[in-house]
């Protein structure tokens, strides 16, 4: 059942243009100690809205068109959406913006992945995640801020944690991927933390 807008504080309620419920999970366990009292809501939670066109070019463009698209349709006080993908070096940069949907399915999207890497040698298999989150306001105040986190393609898919393709992205100084690391840590490391925190720091010197 949708949460009815009207029985939201929207000084204390943030809309989450995201149809992933991870992220929201992400977003909430990142900010709740610098924004305390605050709630975050997933978009869906909120009824059924038209998805816009994400047709940017960059992941800063598309993030402030589903924020934006996300406060039009609800009327809240702040929308935030986060877009965010894997950029591989050996690959130009692919799957990049494309990340989601470069098969039909997360499981479709891990394997290319390995099929496009199978005869990249080790030594070349660098990749990094990227994460653009944007927030509007309803008085047209507007930021976008970033986060990056860096690894390398695996061979193989290990581990059952996180989505997409954390079980392919390894992190050499902790000898796992995002697949195997422990959510606490993958907080504190991960892009989408990074710009969390950047997008916390940013609130803190805003008047809401």
């Amino acid at each position: 059942m949708a949460l009815d807008i009207s029985t939201l504080d929207p000084a204390k309620t943030v809309v989450v243009a995201t149809g992933n419920p991870h992220k929201v999970t992400e977003i909430e366990a990142i900010l709740a100690q610098s924004l305390p009292g605050v709630r975050f809501v997933a978009l869906g939670e909120l009824g059924s809205f038209p998805d816009p066109v994400e047709d940017g070019d960059t992941f800063a463009q598309n993030a402030y068109i589903k924020a934006a698209a996300a406060l039009d349709n609800t009327g809240l006080a702040m929308a935030v959406a986060d877009d965010s993908g894997l950029v591989v070096d050996a690959l130009d940069g692919r799957p990049g913006v494309y990340s989601a949907r470069y098969a039909e399915t997360e499981k479709a999207c891990n394997l290319r992945l390995l099929a496009e890497m199978q005869d990249v040698p080790d030594e070349k298999r660098q990749a990094h995640y990227a994460c653009a989150i944007a927030c509007v306001l309803p008085d047209g105040r507007e930021f976008t801020v970033y986060g990056e986190c860096y690894g390398v393609i695996a061979r193989d898919e290990t581990g059952e944690n996180g989505f997409g393709y954390d079980p392919l992205f390894y992190l050499p100084q902790y000898g796992v991927t995002f697949g195997e690391l422990a959510p606490e840590i993958k907080n504190e490391i991960s892009h989408r933390a990074k710009a969390l925190k950047a997008f916390a720091e940013k609130i803190r010197t805003m008047e809401l």
